[in-house]
């Protein structure tokens, strides 16, 4: 049984069209890379996934039960970190640990945030507050949280789009190491095909909304870890490459909608530009049902 199942999901929002029959089944212990084009419903699915969300029709469920609402056993990252700009790098990852573990004693408590504080190498700056961190140090206290909650499925929602491209090669690293020493159930929205290649199991693109859904599934069998250094020369990730692109372009186009009407083109004639003008004349266009013979005067004339 799949460990994260959604079943003929739909979704609308208003006379909107996001998500329609979306099928997905991620088995324990396996990283998913969904991906997507910009504003094709990536949010909208993890939000689903999460139980942010709750889908018009079909069926979303977990461990074989349904979803009804966010739960410790998913935890989710957001793309804009969500951090609480008055508390440290200490205390906004307690608040996960303190939640889930309300009856363990401070000591237990604090050992806790250490360690996963310690685990996204956040120790030294431990008392700073938001402001005082970079973008890639507010993703990492960000990841840090949700692995307080030690959830069984880890969703990534674009966590590191909008950061720079050492920041997000760091942190790709980081996010590969963690899931190989928590053997992390991991859900990751992107929209970068070398990212999903470098981290996943298996990549699954996203079409083109509105009403998008999801493709066939593309198996990543590379080992890990991963060297990005090395990777982009293997023959088989090239071939990979070749693959998820080709499946998300073919994917991503659609017939172009054709309107057919009759067209009501304006009553008027189309002005002789060579006619000599006089201020005595009327210039412009004239309708047709205006169509009339204008006597101009000429130089000749005047004399």
């Amino acid at each position: 049984m799949p460990l994260l199942e959604l079943n003929q999901v739909c979704k609308r929002f208003g006379d909107a069209a996001v998500l329609h029959d979306v099928n997905l089944a991620v088995e324990e212990g396996e990283f998913v890379a969904i991906i997507g084009y910009s504003g094709s419903g990536k949010t909208t699915l993890v939000s689903i996934l999460a139980g942010l969300l709750a889908p018009d029709s079909g069926t979303a469920r977990f461990d074989g039960c349904p979803i009804s609402g966010p739960g410790p056993e998913r935890g989710l990252v957001f793309q804009n970190y969500s951090l609480l700009p008055w508390l440290t790098v200490e205390e906004n990852v307690a608040l996960a640990v303190d939640q889930l573990h309300p009856d363990w004693s401070a000591g237990e408590r604090s050992a806790c945030t250490d360690r996963y504080v310690s685990m996204v190498h956040l120790t030294a700056a431990r008392d700073k507050r938001p402001a005082e961190l970079s973008g890639g140090m507010r993703q990492r206290v960000s990841v840090a949280r949700t692995l307080a909650m030690n959830p069984r499925v880890l969703l990534l929602d674009e966590p590191l789009s909008a950061l720079d491209a050492l920041t997000r090669a760091t942190l790709q690293d980081e996010i590969a190491r963690l899931r190989r020493e928590q053997n992390q159930t991991v859900v990751l929205i992107t929209n970068d095909p070398d990212e999903a290649l470098l981290l996943a199991d298996r990549v699954i693109p996203l079409t083109r909304g509105p009403g998008a859904t999801l493709g066939p599934g593309i198996p990543i069998p590379l080992p890990h870890p991963r060297d990005r250094r090395t990777l982009p020369h293997d023959p088989a990730f090239q071939r990979l490459r070749r693959e998820v692109i080709a499946s998300l372009l073919s994917l991503g186009s659609r017939a172009t909608p054709t309107l057919t009407r009759d067209l009501i083109l304006p009553d008027l004639e189309p002005e002789d530009l060579g006619r000599p003008r006089s201020w005595s004349s009327r210039s412009g266009p004239l309708r047709r049902q205006e169509r009339r013979t204008v006597t101009l005067s000429t130089p000749a004339d005047a004399e």
